[in-house]
């Protein structure tokens, strides 16, 4: 059974991950050519840990480190126009004690959530291959376990739902995944004694800029989880 101080090992392992060649091969040639507004900077280029109150009762799940967000950076959402959404929908809703992260040395804090990815590494065109997915999930199955007060999760995307339903489904908790069906807003009560699932559009600067997700959307979502892990 795995103690809640297995987490820097269970960090330092994530970090030093090369399982997927192309992955790795990706994430250095970022770090190596670097953004123009970012030259003069040293780039993470490593699979990135979760971050976060370790006693949370949110969870959120998102998809991939950005190619020059937090693999620039070194933690996740953090640098880039994701995060420039999630965290200030967090710190209005009290979940974080700033409203931008743009450093690790910036002094954000999560105040009773945690944020984790089903992939470590940026994925060229943030399009992770299933055999790239698969390969990092035991990391994702291993947070599970050590968050042991996750009464909530807010999955960003579709792939972070079908992902946290795969693992419930190797588990045995869960018999199929078709009835779960990704949509913004939903909420799913998975298995009994489960923690709730709550679905929101990823904040990606796709989905932000095109309106699928607006500021109030995101903002009413954390209103949302707020409620419910208080209830």
């Amino acid at each position: 059974m795995l103690s809640s101080d297995s987490f820097p090992i269970l960090n330092e392992q994530v970090s030093a991950c090369f399982r997927c060649p192309r992955l790795v091969a990706h994430r250095e040639e970022i770090g190596r050519v670097r953004r123009r507004a970012y030259r003069e900077m040293i780039y993470w280029s490593r699979p990135l840990p979760g971050f976060g109150d370790i006693a949370a009762r949110l969870l959120l799940i998102g998809l991939a480190p950005g190619a020059h967000g937090a693999n620039r950076t070194g933690r996740m959402f953090t640098g880039d126009r994701s995060g420039d959404f999630l965290y200030r929908a967090l710190w209005e809703t009290g979940f974080a004690t700033q409203p931008e992260s743009v450093s690790l040395e910036d002094g954000l804090r999560l105040q009773d959530a945690y944020i984790t990815a089903p992939v470590r590494c940026a994925p060229p065109d943030n399009k992770p291959s299933r055999e790239e997915i698969l390969a990092c999930r035991p990391f994702l199955v291993r947070e599970l376990a050590l968050l042991k007060h996750v009464k909530l999760i807010v999955v960003l995307g579709g792939i972070a739902l079908d992902v946290y339903l795969s693992v419930l489904q190797s588990q045995g908790l869960l018999k199929s995944r078709t009835p779960f069906r990704f949509a913004h807003g939903a909420t799913y009560t998975t298995h009994p004694g489960g923690p709730v699932v709550l679905a929101s559009y990823h904040p990606s600067q796709q989905n932000t800029s095109t309106k699928r997700l607006t500021a109030a959307m995101l903002h009413e979502i954390f209103v949302r989880a707020r409620a419910l892990i208080e209830a």
